[in-house]
């Protein structure tokens, strides 16, 4: 059975930074894309980040320049790296994979606030 675990949210100033982790437990033959999503409240589940097959990164056009993602495919790790955090981008974070089929995360809370 496939877990995938998220660490790494919390609570930090507009203008500082977060590093999110996602490990996958479990065995996935063949990972086709690793990603991040998030959902702030009263809002849909939106896209942040995905490293696609071959390293092609996409990102949301409101965090480009902002945040970094990176994944060890062999870990079967996935990485956010969030600098220069604004309150809008308070949402619980949400880990994805994508294989056989598509694998979720709990997610993990990141609060902007002064």
């Amino acid at each position: 059975q496939v877990q995938l675990v998220e660490s790494g949210g919390g609570l930090v100033q507009p203008g500082g930074s977060l590093r999110l982790s996602c490990t996958a437990s479990g065995t996935i033959f063949s990972i086709n894309s690793m990603g991040w999503y998030r959902q702030a409240p009263g809002k849909e589940r939106e896209l942040v980040a995905a490293i696609i097959g071959g390293g092609r990164t996409n990102y949301a056009d409101s965090v480009k320049g902002r945040f970094t993602i990176s994944g060890d495919s062999a870990k079967k790790s996935v990485y956010l790296q969030m600098n220069s955090l604004k309150p809008e981008d308070t949402a619980v974070y949400y880990c994805n994979v994508i294989s056989w089929q598509s694998f979720w995360g709990k997610g993990t809370l990141v609060t902007v606030s002064s």
